[in-house]
């Protein structure tokens, strides 16, 4: 079989690139090797955000329940209706993606897919030519230098859980094992966060992450820094994590939330002749690999920018008009908001306070805390907090970070005046919905 493009892999960058190259006329194939549908919407933040409204939905309703919420005092997560809830979403999913790749004129092979040269692939037997080929595989937990990792889950086993282990062991203090042990301390379980260094969820604001860490040892979730992971021993009904400096903890399960990496085995990058360096692959400015012009990268695979769904429509943009286009186009990761959906949630945009020093960068810091704002105060929410950074002068926004129950949502809007270059006096002026999150911003940078 001859085609203009293959595309490795079914999530959000590979689809929009094979989506936008057939409608230009090209002949497209597209492969996966597990499941249509990609992590985000199979094993990623969809589900786990299914799982986090219904969390947020059964805390609120403890939160309320002495002030007009009949009953809410007894409203708990129930994990297994929950996962049913879930599946609701993710089930259809494989054979929907199929059939819309279908529709669309793109050929839809599943199976393992390896390169056998520079211009050809084979998919179960099955030899492919192509002009183009577009890595977009996404990333798989890493490999960790720890005795008994076997004894590892993943995220993906997480969220596919039919129901709550009594007790979790999280190793790392990232958004994953954050987010996991909200949804799972909310579900019943004892949970324990182990984070190797002196401080989590390290690419967030340093001062809100301090006051989500106390918010979360409230919540009975024990987050012990400065405690690295050396082995991983079965245990009596579960297992044991043993530390560098001794200490030990026992959970029913241990989670890897040490960080994921491009997910390339097994694709027979060699034949192609496109280079891996450290485990990523190594690409232009216009995301195409250094050894081979025919080959591209999107994605959580080419590991350019954030690990972010809309990093992947970013990339995928880009790739499919340098394809038909010529290259031309560079990706811009300059302002990409993001969010960790804890509870409450963390969310942020540009740069950090330890950034703009580490660079030499002036900024004024506005800050405060919000829990008496009314958008807050009337969930019952007693933890929520801004800081902003703003150029002298200017008024230019460099960074937003947001602590409270609609900080995901507000942080857009940040993201919006950033990118449209509208610095902190204009974003005061602007007219919101009242009250909401975002008509907080005036108070936020009056």
């Amino acid at each position: 079989m001859d085609v203009d493009l293959i595309v490795l892999g079914s999530g959000t960058a590979g689809v929009k690139v094979a989506t936008r190259c057939r409608v230009a006329g090209w002949r497209v194939a597209l492969v996966e090797a597990r499941q249509f549908g990609g992590t985000c919407a199979l094993r990623g933040c969809e589900p786990k955000k299914v799982f986090w409204t219904l969390a947020e939905a059964a805390e609120r309703a403890q939160r309320l329940s002495a002030k007009g919420v009949g009953g809410g005092g007894g409203v708990t997560l129930d994990w297994a209706a929950a996962q049913r809830f879930k599946r609701s979403f993710t089930d259809p999913v494989p054979e929907s993606r199929r059939e819309s790749l279908e529709r669309a004129g793109i050929i839809a092979l599943h199976g393992q897919p390896r390169f056998l040269g520079p211009d050809r692939i084979a998919v179960d037997g099955q030899e492919i030519r192509f002009r183009h080929a577009l890595i977009a595989t996404g990333a798989e937990p890493a490999e960790l230098p720890i005795a008994g990792r076997e004894n590892l889950s993943t995220s993906d086993d997480f969220l596919s859980l039919e129901d709550m282990p009594k007790s979790l062991v999280l190793l790392g203090g990232g958004y994953i094992s954050f987010e996991c042990a909200h949804l799972a301390r909310r579900a019943g379980a004892e949970v324990t966060i182990l984070e190797g260094g002196d401080r989590p969820l390290a690419p967030f604001d340093e001062a809100l992450v301090a006051r989500l860490v106390e918010k979360t040892r409230a919540l009975g979730i024990r987050v012990e820094l400065g405690c690295k992971a050396a082995a991983i021993r079965a245990d009596a009904g579960g297992f044991r994590v043993e530390c560098g400096d001794g200490r030990s903890f026992a959970g029913a399960m241990v989670l890897h939330g040490l960080g994921r990496r491009p997910a390339l085995s097994g694709l027979g990058l060699e034949a192609a002749g496109v280079p891996v360096e450290k485990g990523r692959l190594l690409l232009d400015p216009y995301l195409r690999s250094t050894g081979n012009e025919r080959v591209f990268a999107a994605g959580d695979a080419a590991a350019q920018g954030p690990a972010l769904t809309p990093v992947a429509s970013h990339d995928a943009a880009v790739v499919a008009r340098n394809l038909l286009e010529g290259c031309h186009t560079k990706p811009d990761y300059s302002v990409v908001p993001s969010a960790a959906f804890t509870l409450p949630p963390l969310a942020a945009v540009g740069l950090t306070e330890a950034q703009a020093k580490e660079r030499g960068i002036d900024y004024e810091l506005r800050e405060g805390d919000m829990a008496d704002y009314q958008s807050v105060r009337r969930t019952g929410e007693d933890t929520a907090a801004y800081r902003l950074l703003v150029a002298p002068g200017s008024g230019a926004i460099l960074g937003a970070h947001l602590l409270g129950p609609e900080a995901p949502d507000s942080i857009n809007l940040f993201a919006l005046a950033m990118r449209a270059g509208m610095g902190a006096e204009a974003l005061s002026r602007m007219m919101t919905a009242y009250p909401t999150g975002g008509s907080n911003i005036a108070s936020m940078l009056g």
